[in-house]
């Protein structure tokens, strides 16, 4: 019995992908610039400032102070003589704890307040929640008087507990913008965990905290980068105190200082911005999708 060979089916000829020509490649280019020329010119105007400030701070002084723009030689010695001359790391420790601590106390109270306000159902959760946004809307110069005198009768002036010890009950706008956030969570998904028997801190914990990463996690951000930025408040409760100064007040003072100096002061500059930089890029994601994802559902 003869056996049929069935025929191999025909193989396709690899398609080859082909080089355009490089006129065609310089005009795709040209096309890309122009589509892009609003961004590029607009991230050239905010990236000069800060390659200046780099370059200049590893200038020498004769040098900063003349109109060259590149550093000849590059002084690195300038970022360890900022140390010598000032406890950077004693104002960055304090910063630390500053803005440590009062976001940890504004997580750990507007939590809460946002679950209440967009999940419980409660008399007068509406008047609460105009009251939040009035006090978001309130101007902090109004209330520095009566809270400096406050602090001061409980003996805390001069030290950085008037900035964190607030925090601890709560943020107005860390509150508006996780109860936006939670309100636009499934309620079946809180139906289920209560029918389940679990209670309100156990969904808040395990329910709305998990799907509200994202809103947490900027809201976070923007308390630690307020803080850590902040200056007005370190200066007026802690101004009288070098040993609780935090970067921004002593930057200030570094720059008073050094004022013909422009080397050294944008050298503690460069080193006091690095790591509001590094977070934001690294912590990017989570800001943008916190703020996109965060809807004003009723």
């Amino acid at each position: 019995m003869a056996v049929t060979e069935t025929a191999a089916p025909p193989v396709a000829p690899a398609l080859v992908r082909r080089t355009p020509p490089k006129a065609v490649r310089r005009r795709r280019f040209l096309v890309a610039v122009a589509d892009h020329s609003f961004l590029i010119a607009a991230t050239i105007a905010f990236a000069f400032p800060f390659v200046f400030m780099i370059l200049t701070s590893l200038m020498t002084t004769e040098q900063s102070l003349s109109p060259r723009l590149w550093p000849s030689p590059f002084q690195w010695s300038n970022y360890t003589e900022v140390f010598h001359q000032a406890p950077m790391f004693r104002y960055a420790l304090n910063t630390l704890i500053y803005s440590g601590l009062a976001t940890l106390g504004m997580l750990v109270s507007s939590i809460p307040a946002a679950y209440a306000l967009a999940v419980l159902r409660w008399k007068g959760r509406d008047v609460a929640f105009l009251v939040v946004l009035v006090a978001m809307m309130l101007p902090p110069q109004v209330t520095i008087v009566p809270l400096y005198s406050m602090w001061a009768q409980l003996h805390l002036v001069g030290t950085l507990a008037p900035l964190i010890i607030p925090n601890w009950f709560g943020d107005a706008f860390s509150i508006f913008l996780l109860r936006q956030f939670f309100l636009t969570i499934p309620q079946p998904y809180i139906d289920s965990a209560r029918v389940d028997g679990a209670g309100e801190l156990r969904i808040l914990i395990f329910v709305v905290c998990r799907l509200a990463k994202p809103a947490i996690a900027a809201v976070a951000l923007f308390m630690f980068l307020l803080t850590f930025s902040d200056f007005f408040g370190p200066l007026l409760y802690a101004g009288d105190e070098e040993a609780n100064w935090t970067l921004s007040v002593g930057l200030a003072q570094f720059r008073t200082l050094h004022a013909v100096q422009w080397n050294l002061t944008l050298a503690a500059t460069v080193m006091v911005l690095a790591p509001v930089i590094l977070l934001f890029f690294f912590a990017q994601k989570a800001f943008v999708e916190g703020v996109t994802l965060t809807g004003v559902k009723e």
